[in-house]
């Protein structure tokens, strides 16, 4: 079943390119990912601190794959030092 992943980012003052440069990288990073059906990077256009990715990939298996790379563990730990707030990721499926 199709997984689409929700993950909130909030920088740390200061540190909003740094988040910025770092989701780019992992979009990009992501997108070549077997399992990835897409995959985009947002900023809030209320409070510029806040920055989203929306995924969609093929199933909670290829979650899992993607989780444990190194390159997104690399991401992860780069991520918690940037952001004032715990990581936060939602993994969901469609209901309507």
């Amino acid at each position: 079943m199709e997984l689409f992943v929700f993950a909130r980012f909030h920088a740390r003052e200061g540190k909003e390119a740094d988040v910025e440069k770092a989701l780019g990288e992992q979009v990009a990073f992501t997108r070549t990912e077997p399992g990835c059906l897409a995959i985009n990077a947002f900023r809030s256009t209320r409070d510029p601190r806040e920055f989203f990715i929306h995924s969609r990939l093929i199933d909670e298996a290829a979650f899992n794959v993607h989780a444990e790379l190194p390159n997104t563990l690399r991401f992860v730990a780069k991520l918690e030092a940037l952001i004032d707030h715990p990581f936060d990721v939602t993994r969901t499926h469609v209901i309507a």
